[in-house]
């Protein structure tokens, strides 16, 4: 407890995600790297025997950290470390591994790896959250709500087709998610700036060889390609994009997150809240947002984290420079390990949202009397061939005097028995019923729900099903 340990991992992370970024997944696929080199190589003609192959694969996860800590130190440079390490317990091995390559055929190569297993991970909670509000918005798509705009009174929607807006923004998501993750390329092995010139000269000038071998190590680490030109590094804008795509779920996480906190202030909707759960150290009967308040807290930090690998990719010199290493060792883990909460976040949130319905009701009766006044001026020039402009200035003066009763009296809205009063409109109370049904105020929001749920939801989910265990990882 007397060093620093990164939240991310300690408080919010899943295990999986965790395990993605860890020194056994890497140094791991270092080795696996090396070891694909290695067969590819031999399969192109390099003098390499099945039996060092053979004893490269019985070495993959039994990493001598120590010795490689201690190797780093004399020679300062991490790969060349493991290279020692995987070569003492590889003797056979030993003067074949790493063969025609650079640092970057390892790092590189890893960190698309990681990135694409990360996306697979975010994948698999992206589509739980989908789902899940997918399921909350068609349960609710007929419950009447007050919809705002600016934050004032609006007209009418449902509690559902809200939801559709949270689940838009998702869906969105999970289309460049898809995107990026069928444009993710191997770097390869192109060599210490990019010309491939090492592997050309082991292969005695024959190009066709070194396509070749690019080829079969994108094969052998499950790629279906390689970037075709790189300098020593592939393109840093391949950071950008792929934090560029956890950014923007960091976004619909907000957009989320700030809708559930203002339904909270309203009373309309509670988060999930454990028996034994204190809200307040000193205020013993608040039940604080605090899922939704660190949704959006770690979503903000990834959003100014993308900005991490589009400086980096903007400021990169020629073939390569080290500048760039310091920084992705630290923003693109810890946006993939800020997203992978917050999307866990998202779930927990959605799963265990409570209504109160009374109180939706009741928010919604306190602004419709205003909302149906041009029902009611429409009805009653249409069904008692009441005046257009007089009734419109008697509407304005209940108006006037209703909302002063609101506002400075702190009474209810009577806005409806002062039009219900007034002979001028000659309306009965079942009239006025009728022109109130707040059904008539909510437009298509229910069909519009069910239309994008059933249409466009339902179909994507069937078409990409997932594996769901990564929600059972959630920690809140």
């Amino acid at each position: 407890m007397d060093s620093y340990v990164s939240p991310l991992s300690e408080r919010y992370a899943s295990e999986r995600m965790k395990h993605i970024f860890s020194p056994d997944f890497k140094f791991a696929t270092w080795r696996k790297l090396w070891i694909a080199l290695a067969e590819a190589e031999k399969e192109l003609g390099i003098a390499i025997t099945d039996e060092q192959i053979d004893e490269m694969k019985a070495h993959v996860t039994d990493i001598d950290y120590a010795y490689a800590a201690e190797r780093e130190k004399e020679v300062r440079h991490d790969v060349m470390a493991h290279v020692l390490t995987f070569g003492k317990a590889c003797p056979k091995a030993k003067p074949i591994i790493h063969l025609g390559a650079t640092s970057c055929y390892v790092g590189d190569n890893t960190d698309i790896i990681q990135m694409k297993e990360g996306l697979m991970q975010i994948r698999s909670l992206l589509l739980t959250a989908i789902e899940r509000v997918a399921d909350f918005a068609m349960k609710h798509k007929d419950v009447p709500t007050l919809a705002y705009t600016h934050y004032q009174p609006a007209q009418p929607t449902t509690v559902g087709k809200r939801a559709s807006l949270w689940l838009n923004d998702l869906v969105l998501d999970f289309y460049d998610l898809e995107y990026r993750l069928d444009s993710l390329k191997l770097l390869g092995c192109k060599g210490t700036t990019g010309t491939a010139a090492s592997f050309l000269e082991l292969f005695e000038g024959d190009r066709a060889k070194v396509r070749k071998l690019d080829s079969l190590i994108a094969e052998k680490m499950g790629f279906t390609a390689t970037y075709p030109v790189s300098g020593q590094t592939y393109s840093r804008k391949v950071d950008y994009n792929v934090l560029s795509v956890l950014c923007s779920i960091a976004q619909s996480a907000t957009k989320f997150s700030n809708d559930i906190r203002l339904l909270s202030n309203l009373k309309e909707v509670e988060e999930p809240f454990e028996s034994k759960q204190i809200g307040s150290s000193a205020m013993a009967y608040k039940r604080n947002p605090m899922r939704s308040e660190r949704m959006a807290s770690l979503s903000r930090y990834v959003i100014t984290d993308s900005l991490n690998p589009a400086v980096t990719a903007a400021t990169q010199w020629f073939e390569r420079t080290l500048d760039d290493s310091a920084n992705k060792r630290i923003s693109v883990p810890e946006a993939f390990l800020a997203v992978d909460a917050v999307l866990s976040l998202y779930i927990n949130v959605i799963s265990g949202l409570k209504l109160y319905p009374k109180i939706i009701e009741r928010n919604l009766n306190r602004e419709l009397p205003f909302m149906a006044t041009e029902n009611i001026l429409m009805y009653c020039v249409k069904e008692k061939g009441g005046d257009r402009q007089e009734l419109h200035e008697a509407i304005r003066k209940h108006s006037v005097a209703a909302a002063a009763v609101v506002k400075e009296q702190g009474g209810e809205n009577d806005l409806l028995s002062r039009i219900l009063n007034d002979p001028v409109f000659k309306l009965t109370r079942e009239e006025l019923d009728a022109i109130m049904d707040v059904k008539q105020f909510v437009g298509c929001a229910a069909e519009q729900t069910e239309d994008f749920v059933e249409g466009v939801v339902r179909p994507l989910l069937a078409a990409n099903p997932y594996d769901d265990h990564a929600a059972s990882q959630i920690k809140v």
